[in-house]
């Protein structure tokens, strides 16, 4: 798994490639919670993704709580195909918001 984390306005954009499985999903925690320690937007980017497993959503999940409580916004953008599909069979479509590109004013 690469990542690239990136300041755009007051949102940080985490942007994920290549497998976010159970022995990269530990790391993919570890830079989600940090960034939540902002307080910024969180816009986690997946379209890099080749494949995400059960760990993956889970560090996904797990951060999408932590900001919830923070109240800060996290959402997820350009998902794969492949990721997507994950959300969907898992229902998660309709717990994250999942947008196709970066909302307007955010450099893609």
């Amino acid at each position: 798994m690469q990542h690239k984390t990136r300041h755009s306005g007051n949102a940080i954009i985490v942007e994920f490639e290549g497998e976010v499985d159970l022995e990269q999903s530990p790391m993919a925690r570890k830079i989600l919670l940090g960034a939540l320690e902002e307080r910024r937007p969180i816009y986690v980017d997946l379209h890099g993704v080749s494949y995400i497993d059960s760990s993956g959503i889970a560090c996904l999940v797990e951060a999408f709580q932590v900001a919830k409580r923070k109240e800060v916004t996290f959402e997820l953008v350009r998902a794969s195909d492949s990721a997507l599909r994950v959300f969907e069979l898992a229902r998660l479509d309709r717990v994250f918001v999942i947008r196709d590109a970066l909302p307007e004013g955010l450099d893609g």
